[in-house]
């Protein structure tokens, strides 16, 4: 049986940080930028963790 492939798009994504949690990004950073504020943009920067309910699924993506 072959190698799993692992999902290119998941894992350029989505990065494991040292201890085995996965690591992303804020979504709505990219563009319609005027009407949010300042405030939001910078809170939008900081990556996040991703939530207990889907790591699992995302583990299986990036292998």
């Amino acid at each position: 049986m072959p190698k799993m492939k692992s999902n290119r798009g998941a894992a350029k994504t989505f990065k494991k940080t040292a201890s085995g949690k996965i690591k992303r990004f804020k979504a709505y950073k990219s563009h319609i930028l005027t009407k949010k504020s300042t405030k939001r943009k910078r809170n939008l920067r900081q990556a996040t963790l991703v939530a207990p309910s889907e790591v699992k699924r995302v583990k299986r993506m990036i292998l």
